[in-house]
């Protein structure tokens, strides 16, 4: 049976297993795919922060749909269907987004210097309506964080707070980067459903 073969056939028992209730099957499809995924839309991105969202947005969705998936196509092919589909929306949302303001703010202001244009430019003033909006919003997140799963919020709180590589979170729970990267993805879904899919 060749290489290809036997990933399909891997694939489909995992499938077989989530299916039929094994939440531990999804785990390893993550563990499976997640760099091949963040690898590839971080070519269409070039952007770290955008490519571990959309890797991970990736995921929340097949964790979504995996239920009514029927394999017409193999999981590899929809799976990176459903990731390359949220890096264009990334794209081009951004695009729409930034279009008016084309430079970088993270690009160095010269060859040979390190310093960045961020650096140098003043941020941007809030107004007071800016800052009790964005206080509103921190509240309420925070509200909605109190009422996630426990192991899912302290693994939310370790990469967004603590701002913990996924190494150093599994070295800090004794789990595996696999799992780490699972109950992350899973955090951010239950998140984004208590808030009204505000978060997007």
């Amino acid at each position: 049976m060749s290489t290809k073969a036997q990933e399909v056939a891997l694939d489909k028992a995992l499938v077989a297993r989530f299916k039929a209730g094994d939440e531990s099957a999804f785990e390893e499809m993550v563990s499976r795919y997640w760099d091949r995924i963040y690898a590839m839309v971080h070519k269409l991105l070039r952007n770290t922060q955008d490519a571990e969202e959309v890797t991970q947005d990736a995921f929340i969705r097949a964790h979504r749909g995996l239920e009514n998936f029927r394999g017409d196509s193999s999981f590899s092919t929809w799976l990176y269907q459903i990731a390359t589909n949220l890096a264009r929306n990334r794209y081009w949302y951004w695009w729409r987004r930034k279009r008016d303001k084309s430079v970088s703010f993270d690009q160095p202001i010269a060859a040979e210097s390190a310093t960045t244009l961020a650096e140098v430019f003043p941020a941007e003033i809030e107004s007071p309506e800016d800052i009790a909006i964005t206080n509103e919003f921190k509240d309420r997140v925070a509200a909605a964080m109190e009422l996630l799963n426990e192991k899912h919020k302290e693994a939310l709180i370790l990469r967004n707070v603590r701002n913990l590589t996924y190494e150093e979170i599994a070295d800090e729970l004794q789990i595996s980067i696999g799992t780490v990267k699972s109950r992350i993805a899973r955090a951010r879904e239950s998140l984004r459903e208590k808030m009204g899919h505000e978060l997007l």
